[in-house]
């Protein structure tokens, strides 16, 4: 939709690049329930006419080990007319019966990332993000799998995913960090104290399931108060949301989810909401965690 495309950029940290303030989680496209090929592209379509540039995938954005690469590939066909699109991709989660299942052993990346190169047809890999810290490996070998990456030029940035401030601080002994990806809505702050560490680094934060996914809360749309700021705004309850995290700091670039050219196009409009110190206010009491 036309109207959309001015929407204003964020600097993805110190990259030195920028993005549009709301960006796309491409995951819902390839996972069980996925739309077929045709209608996955034209949503992908849709979210590039409204603006958004930043796109989030990973290898394991599939059904089970034997469609590991999909949504990259998905992406690499719907996108490339658009050089102007940043594809972020993640390393670090298996699917080998279609469960989820973590591996961050240096060799493992390492494969992983040259398998993301192959998906998506580049020489070098803009934003490269470590997908969840393996309990089952020292992360510090984890990470210094990507910084070797980096090195050899198939890495451009790393990002982290699913990480503490801890986690955070000795990442950024390895490698320069331009971004992380945590979970993080209007119902679920635990990763504030994240984003708090993030601003004081000029590091960008990627909140996943910004609009609550299948969080226990419940949906989005479903809470009176959401509904009449959404309301007042002539937004939908998920424009509400999303504009409430671009609220909470500029380094916030919300990635919803989206199987539908619809739902993207909704989310993408959220940077128009402007909520008020009032209207802050309330969404704020709706923390659970």
């Amino acid at each position: 939709m036309a109207q959309h495309t001015h929407m204003p950029l964020r600097r993805l940290g110190t990259s030195g690049l920028s993005v549009g303030a709301v960006g796309m989680g491409v995951m819902p496209l390839s996972i069980g329930g996925r739309p077929d090929e045709a209608a996955a592209l034209a949503t992908i379509h849709a979210a590039a006419e409204a603006g958004i540039t930043f796109y989030d995938t990973a290898d394991s954005y599939c059904l089970d080990h034997t469609d590991i690469g999909h949504n990259e590939r998905l992406l690499a066909k719907a996108l490339k007319d658009h050089p102007e699109a940043l594809i972020a991709t993640k390393g670090g989660h298996i699917r080998p019966d279609g469960s989820w299942k973590v591996d961050g052993r240096p060799d493992y990346l390492r494969a992983a990332c040259e398998a993301s190169l192959k998906a998506l047809g580049q020489e070098a890999i803009t934003l490269y993000q470590f997908h969840r810290p393996d309990p089952q490996v020292p992360f510090a070998e984890s990470l210094g799998a990507l910084a070797d990456l980096q090195r050899e030029g198939k890495i451009v940035h790393i990002g982290l995913s699913n990480v503490s401030v801890i986690q955070l601080e000795a990442a950024r002994s390895i490698a320069k960090i331009v971004s992380v990806q945590n979970r993080m809505n209007i119902f679920d702050r635990s990763s504030i104290d994240v984003l708090k560490r993030c601003e004081e680094l000029d590091i960008a934060f990627l909140p996943y399931s910004p609009l609550n996914g299948r969080g226990r809360a419940g949906q989005i749309g479903e809470h009176e108060a959401i509904s009449r700021i959404a309301a007042a705004h002539e937004a939908s309850p998920q424009q509400v949301a999303l504009a409430w995290l671009l609220q909470l700091s500029p380094l916030v670039i919300p990635i919803p989810g989206a199987s539908r050219s619809a739902s993207i196009q909704n989310s993408a409009a959220a940077y128009r909401v402007q909520l008020s110190a009032e209207e802050v206010a309330t969404l704020d009491a709706f923390a659970t965690v």
